[in-house]
């Protein structure tokens, strides 16, 4: 038995990658979908980025936090989440809970210490200021994350949907192309 190997012409090498590359951008666009729009929104959850370096190495600045809301009762040691510096104000903070208390009037407490940190934190957080625990996290994606938010966002859409136009077009002359050739071939 012969075998007989034929070799690609350099025109169905740039098509078979050109649809190689575009199956991979789709997959990735599919995946990053899911993990930073459809399961933060089937879950109730909310996404913050990580700031300062107090949850490194693990989570470092930049890092997307997925924190989905959690009953106060079932946090424990171990447990990192994300509460109010004061309750009713929007400055949040993501640590991890370090220790169980009691405060005077006999209600539970948490203690908390960033994972960089040497020391816990001063304050005792009380149920009324935790916004939830973390579910995932998405290191880096949070800086992308941010700037849409910044009122790029608009901006982005834009030139996505540009990008996607002249993709079009490019297809449509492509194809054209590609039927006249076999034609001019038959």
């Amino acid at each position: 038995m012969t075998v007989t190997y034929v070799e690609a012409k350099p025109h169905q090498r740039k098509h078979f990658l050109g649809k190689a590359i575009g199956i991979v951008a789709l997959c990735l666009a599919l995946f990053a979908a899911g993990i930073l729009i459809v399961i933060p929104a089937a879950t109730g959850s909310q996404p913050y980025t990580v700031l300062t370096n107090s949850m490194a190495p693990k989570c470092p600045p930049g890092t997307l936090m997925i924190v989905k809301p959690a009953d106060f009762g079932s946090l424990s040691l171990g447990d990192v989440i994300t509460y109010q510096l004061d309750s009713g104000k929007p400055e949040v903070i993501t640590h991890r809970i370090v220790s169980v208390g009691v405060n005077q009037e006999g209600d539970r407490t948490l203690i908390t210490k960033g994972d960089n940190n040497s020391v816990e934190d001063e304050v005792p957080v009380q149920e009324v200021q935790v916004r939830g625990k973390l579910l995932y996290a998405v290191p880096y994606v949070g800086w992308v994350s941010n700037w849409m938010e910044s009122g790029n966002r608009n901006g982005l859409v834009k030139w996505l949907a540009v990008g996607l136009i002249a993709y079009g077009m490019y297809s449509i002359a492509r194809g054209t192309r590609d039927s006249r050739r076999k034609k001019k071939a038959s």
